[in-house]
């Protein structure tokens, strides 16, 4: 049985599936596939593909779908029809095991696929007929497949055979940092070779980076043979959604609107700094460094509440060939007691000779009486976060600041984006869902450790002393 014979049966996905809403989602997924298309289905696939269908399946699948187009109900579909509908046991060795995965930028993300997942199986009694074991992250199938979720990790994936891999939402995983897209997809594809497994990745489009990005770019509209790409805005796939939301969203904000429901890269938003320049200011080792009682020490601080962000601070000096060096950081991340933090912060600025901190614009008068109180004097910058970012930028590409080897703070440096907004003006903040609390505490230092140069003097000679006089 083939896919659309599936979303067309009663006993399996016609409830679901098989209404007129989801009719250009059966022609995008019948074409994947490489099954006969009809007249109508062919041109709903050339519309959406930018190509004509061709009766070979594709290996890889990549979805540009607007905001809630279906994209995981959809995904749903697909691991529930690979999983069940396959028999991989040839190809298996003895205690080896088929899997399709989920992979998601965190765990809740990968779990909501999950529920479609267990939607569509409990709705079929053959189906649950098939299920040996039902975990909270996994279930297990008498054909010795296995559906899983997991994070977007390229450590986390290796070492299982897959012969489906779903990538939710990868437009808003990490491009650069510790596990970047791209690190993920090499690692996952030669889990997809001993089975030809599928891979399928789908998201809302963001900024014209990551692989989505360059997937889309290559090979939107060509004619390869292996990989589809599909680009569709959220009323194409999914017609039952109040048209109202959609204009609304395009009246508040366009720019986010066309990323958001009509599945537009944006070409507002652009990376902050590259890996490579992170590379030459980050020291080798030493995650702080002890004070010294030659150095004249700054520090600033981003307050949290205790319930959401981290509560940040970080200490820098300059030294003799003028570069800032970050000497010490500290990132308390919740739930803490705002002023238990306060009082370890102060006693740590005090072994560094600390009488007076400075600290985010925005934190209100509750930093400046818990710090008074300590008597270390805070100072609300005049700048705010975005500028401390703009200012920090010509450090890093400089070489004149020297950052500590700390994971954290690189991840953060490197979701940093710069946006142009409606009036025209440059942002930098964190990526949506994304964090900067401690990379926020090394701009801000480092904007207040570093000295101006002086303005370059011109000794002119003889002419300098006045004005010329012929001979």
């Amino acid at each position: 049985m083939n896919l659309l014979e599936a979303v067309a049966d009663p006993n399996l996905f016609a409830d679901q599936f098989g209404g007129d809403s989801w009719a250009n989602w059966r022609a995008l997924l019948g074409g994947f596939y490489g099954l006969p298309l009809d007249e109508t289905q062919a041109a709903v696939f050339h519309e959406l593909t930018n190509r004509t269908p061709v009766l070979s399946p594709f290996g890889e699948l990549w979805l540009a779908i607007g905001r809630r187009g279906g994209k995981s109900n959809a995904a749903g579909l697909l691991a529930v029809f690979e999983a069940f509908f396959n028999d991989y046991r040839s190809k298996l060795a003895p205690g080896e095991v088929a899997t399709v995965i989920i992979v998601a930028a965190d765990r809740k993300q990968a779990r909501s696929v999950m529920r479609y997942i267990r939607g569509l199986i409990e709705s079929c009694p053959m189906l649950q007929a098939m299920v040996v074991r039902d975990g909270q992250e996994s279930i297990e199938l008498v054909n010795r497949c296995v559906i899983e979720v997991m994070t977007a990790t390229h450590r986390g994936i290796r070492g299982y055979t897959v012969c489906c891999a779903i990538l939710d939402e990868i437009a808003f995983w990490m491009v650069d940092g510790a596990s970047p897209d791209r690190e993920i997809i090499n690692a996952l594809r030669p889990s997809l070779a001993t089975l030809n497994g599928k891979l399928i990745a789908l998201s809302s489009p963001y900024a014209r980076r990551g692989v989505l990005w360059e997937s889309y770019r290559r090979h939107f509209g060509s004619d390869s043979a292996r990989v589809l790409v599909a680009q569709a805005p959220t009323l194409t796939m999914n017609p039952t959604l109040d048209e109202s939301v959609v204009a609304e969203a395009y009246e508040n904000d366009p720019t986010a609107a066309a990323a958001e429901y009509g599945a537009q890269f944006r070409t507002d938003v652009e990376g902050y700094v590259t890996v490579e320049t992170l590379d030459r200011c980050t020291r080798p080792s030493q995650l702080e460094i002890m004070p010294d009682s030659r150095s004249t020490y700054t520090a600033f601080v981003d307050p949290s509440g205790g319930s959401a962000d981290a509560f940040t601070l970080a200490i820098a000096h300059q030294d003799k060939d003028e570069r800032v060096i970050i000497d010490c950081t500290r990132a308390v991340r919740p739930p803490f007691s705002p002023e238990s933090v306060v009082d370890e912060f102060c006693k740590l600025l005090k072994t560094y000779r600390i009488r007076e901190v400075r600290g985010d614009a925005y934190a209100g008068e509750w930093p400046r009486e818990q710090f008074n109180k300590r008597r270390i004097s805070y100072i609300r910058s005049d700048k705010n976060k975005s500028e401390l970012y703009k200012d920090l930028l010509p450090l890093l590409n400089s070489g004149n600041i020297e950052l500590p080897p700390d994971n954290q703070l690189h991840r953060e440096l490197l979701g940093l984006e710069r946006r142009t907004t409606r009036g025209g003006r440059d942002s930098i903040d964190h990526a949506p869902g994304a964090h900067d609390d401690l990379a926020n505490a090394i701009a801000g230092v480092a904007n207040f450790t570093a000295k101006p140069k002086p303005a370059m003097s011109i000794n002119l000679g003889w002419a300098a002393i006045g004005p010329c006089t012929p001979y």
